[in-house]
């Protein structure tokens, strides 16, 4: 069962694309966006990885951080980064196997991958919005915005 808003959002520490560990407990402090993705290089994920890149300002400048977890090690992360472009990290669920991604209630357990998972955490660690797809269904992104819009003006 996935998480739901109102949770305390579950403390992960993951390495980035460049093996560097991020926190959500160092992140505290401000709202962070964890946006949980299936595969490195598939289409949907980087259809939705290319829009959050190019819609970035949207969170940034509402001051949110966005984190982007998938079940991908991390040198296949760094080498789709830099194919791609995104100025946010992207952080590897993939040893112990998918581990965060069960904390949140999103892990595939008969594919070994993430489902579509989104989470808005709010500066004190409490998920704010909450939206589970499955790994074919491509995301609108305008529920996150909202979710977005409406933690700013509270």
């Amino acid at each position: 069962m996935s998480i739901s808003v109102g949770d305390t959002a579950p403390e992960f520490s993951l390495p980035d694309q460049d093996r560097q560990v991020v926190s959500l407990a160092e992140l505290r402090g401000a709202p962070v966006l964890v946006v949980f993705y299936p595969f490195a290089f598939s289409g949907i994920c980087t259809g939705e990885l290319c829009q959050l890149r190019d819609e970035l300002a949207t969170y940034t400048g509402a001051g949110v951080q966005v984190v982007a977890v998938s079940t991908d090690p991390t040198f296949s992360l760094k080498a789709w980064r830099d194919a791609q472009g995104f100025e946010f990290p992207l952080l590897s669920d993939f040893w112990p196997h998918g581990a965060v991604a069960q904390a949140y209630g999103v892990f595939n357990d008969k594919a070994g991958m993430a489902l579509r998972g989104t989470f808005l955490v709010d500066a004190e660690g409490t998920v704010a919005f909450a939206e589970v797809n499955q790994p074919g269904d491509a995301r609108a992104q305008s529920g996150w915005k909202d979710a977005v819009s409406q933690l700013a003006a509270a």
